[in-house]
């Protein structure tokens, strides 16, 4: 007789709590790490707000958000990094091949789509080609190593200093993580390090948020920056 891993029911329970294609949008729309109202969640999601209050008491009872109440509004987030990361990585996992991905049905869709894979946030770093861009160049100066997982040299946590981007190294999540970039196909910066210079980007007016979605542009400010800081060339930040 075998003996169930006493995990099993747990793993179940989140599986299914994600497996609901309403929830599912939620936390990918969360992943812009703010805070949305129920109401904007459910526009997000398509449907009723009645029906979205309902998965949004499983997402939360789950442990996956958080939610605060300020007056008549219920504002959710995700319930931290980690989950972040777990909604990150099954995304990326679930994101399909450019052969067979559906095309986009009208303009809109198409130059959202374009948006989000020029550069975007990931939950509180930056992701699309953008976060591939500072990776590569970060990675080419000899300020992080990829060769045995991600992690900051000597040289790269000067760097931060140098560039104003303060890394605040208590607690226990890793200073550099990779982070699968589902429209790249490659790892991009996540940890206290790509939390950071993402924070910085937009405090800095580097990059700017557009539209309802997770994209970012950078600024004519962020091209001068990015190519004095790092030598990354305007051309492929647009």
């Amino acid at each position: 007789m075998t003996t169930r891993d006493p995990q099993a029911p747990q793993l179940a329970r989140l599986a299914g709590l994600i497996a609901d294609e309403t929830r599912a949008a939620c936390l990918l729309a969360l992943l812009d790490g703010r805070a949305w109202t129920a109401s904007e969640l459910a526009r997000h999601a398509g449907v009723a707000a009645s029906t979205l209050s309902e998965h949004l008491g499983k997402l939360v009872a789950g442990g996956l958000l958080t939610e605060d109440r300020q007056g008549r509004h219920r504002y959710v987030r995700l319930a931290g990094t980690r989950v972040a990361q777990l909604v990150e990585d099954l995304a990326a996992q679930a994101a399909p091949a450019d052969s067979v991905r559906p095309r986009p049905r009208t303009l809109r869709e198409s130059s959202a789509g374009a948006a989000m894979a020029r550069g975007r946030t990931c939950y509180d770093h930056l992701a699309g080609r953008l976060g591939i861009a500072v990776t590569e160049a970060l990675t080419l100066r000899g300020l992080l190593r990829q060769d045995t997982g991600f992690a900051l040299t000597d040289a790269g946590v000067e760097w931060f200093g140098t560039a104003g981007i303060t890394l605040d190294r208590r607690g226990r999540r890793p200073l550099a993580r990779a982070c699968l970039d589902w429209t790249e196909r490659r790892p991009h910066l996540a940890g206290v390090a790509g939390a950071a210079l993402c924070r910085h980007a937009l405090d800095a007016g580097w990059c700017v948020r557009i539209g309802s979605e997770r994209a970012v542009k950078v600024t004519p400010e962020g091209e001068g920056a990015l190519r004095e800081l790092l030598g990354i060339s305007a051309d492929s930040l647009r």
